[in-house]
């Protein structure tokens, strides 16, 4: 299989994909319906799915009019076993369950998203929805921080080129937030230089150069949490120590 194509589609600061091969398509996160239906007929597409990151109003508002107006199938989180499949007929799309964000949290990975229709140029990209931000992570609505620190530790060890979609375009945020907490860090302001709101994304590497929440090994954060007076005796005690700095 040649490798699937990737569009984002922005709805406020929401942002909302399809992955595509020559004639089926996927909606994940599909808020920006009109613009997906659009796109959808402009290329000449059949939507055979539609899924979500987790639940989340924000997420699902275009999820029935995309169904109204294809013959798709909707996939909620109990369709999906952890490290199940979505086959479509140029690739695979594989799901992980991530709670932390939300108890139905899940990311979906593809292993070559065809980057500029070039198939030498085929990367694997992570939709992660609101449990990776680019710069940032998510809250922790469900409450279980333990399983998301489990979740985000499960993501970091993907390959360092694997490109990162998230749920919303919070960068400046985000990274206004990772300079606070790292000053010192020029990585962000690389980064910083080089976002495009027109086309958001990061990679892993990218992340775990100015995440704050994946640098909880890094000696500057763990500087940090000790002027805080924080625990951060173990990975686990760092990542919770950095969730509860306001």
């Amino acid at each position: 299989m040649a490798g699937l194509h990737l569009e984002q589609f922005h709805c406020g600061d929401n942002l909302a994909y399809l992955l595509y091969g020559n004639k089926e398509a996927v909606a994940i996160d599909g808020v920006a319906w009109e613009e997906i239906s659009r796109f959808l007929a402009g290329h000449g597409l059949s939507l055979t799915y539609v899924t979500n990151t987790h639940g989340h109003f924000d997420h699902t508002a275009g999820n029935e009019n995309l169904l109204r107006h294809s013959r798709a199938l909707y996939l909620d989180h109990n369709a999906f076993p952890d490290g199940g499949t979505i086959e479509i007929e140029e690739g695979a799309i594989r799901v992980y369950r991530t709670p932390g964000h939300t108890e139905d949290s899940m990311c979906f990975h593809v292993g070559g998203v065809l980057m500029n229709s070039d198939a030498q140029s085929a990367r694997g990209a992570l939709l992660t929805g609101d449990t990776l931000f680019n710069g940032t992570v998510g809250n922790c609505f469900s409450g279980n921080l333990p399983a998301f620190f489990r979740s985000l530790r499960r993501l970091m060890a993907l390959p360092a080129n694997t490109l990162i979609y998230a749920g919303h375009d919070y960068v400046r945020d985000s990274l206004a937030l990772a300079k606070d907490l790292e000053p010192d860090n020029p990585d962000i302001d690389r980064f910083r230089q080089t976002y495009d709101p027109g086309h958001v994304y990061s990679t892993m590497a990218e992340e775990l150069k100015i995440n704050p929440y994946l640098r909880f090994n890094e000696p500057a954060i763990v500087a940090l949490l000790r002027e805080h007076d924080l625990p951060c005796a173990t990975e686990e005690e760092r990542w919770l120590s950095l969730m509860s700095i306001d």
